[in-house]
């Protein structure tokens, strides 16, 4: 069964997102107003070192009121390169210059609401360069063992769907 958009829109915009509201058809013909937001791609990147330790940030979302690991992430900006705006990213929320990224998995995180598309990178060695320039992201940094993501996911302190199968799959790749 599929659902058409006949046509869209805009009822709200700025620069990272839009509200659109869609008239969709519905395989018996019939129609309904749904309400979408449509957004700029996400870079994602984190490394794993030689010990089997992921680079994670310790952070607070507000919307949520929530406490989670996540990894670096943000906004890709016009006509940069997925995997360069990855490792911006990674550099400027951590402090660490990844080495060499390699595309771990592109998510669509909440794809009945937002066409939002992540694409998460990641590196086996980075560079350390100094504070973060966007230390105001996260209260911490570590390195953590791939080991015990599983744990910390089931406990809830991986609570983003998209890091969390970013984390597992590292797991899965690294540990078997």
């Amino acid at each position: 069964m599929r659902w058409k958009n006949l046509r869209e829109r805009t009822v709200y915009a700025n620069r990272w997102f839009r509200v659109n509201l869609a008239d969709v058809q519905l395989p018996d013909g019939r129609h309904l107003d749904h309400f979408l937001i449509r957004l700029r791609p996400v870079a994602v990147a984190t490394v794993v070192n030689e010990a089997n330790e992921v680079l994670l940030l310790w952070r607070h979302r507000f919307i949520t009121d929530n406490w989670g690991w996540e990894l670096a992430a943000g906004v890709v900006e016009d006509g940069e390169d997925l995997a360069d705006a990855a490792a911006r990213e990674m550099e400027e929320e951590t402090g660490w210059r990844p080495g060499p990224l390699r595309h771990l998995m592109s998510v669509e995180p909440s794809n009945g609401l937002t066409d939002a598309r992540h694409h998460i990178y990641w590196s086996d060695e980075a560079e350390y360069i100094g504070d973060p320039e966007d230390d105001f992201e996260s209260d911490r940094r570590e390195w953590v063992p791939l080991k015990l993501v599983p744990d910390m996911i089931g406990r809830g302190e991986v609570p983003a769907a998209n890091m969390a199968a970013a984390l597992l799959l590292l797991h899965h790749i690294r540990l078997g």
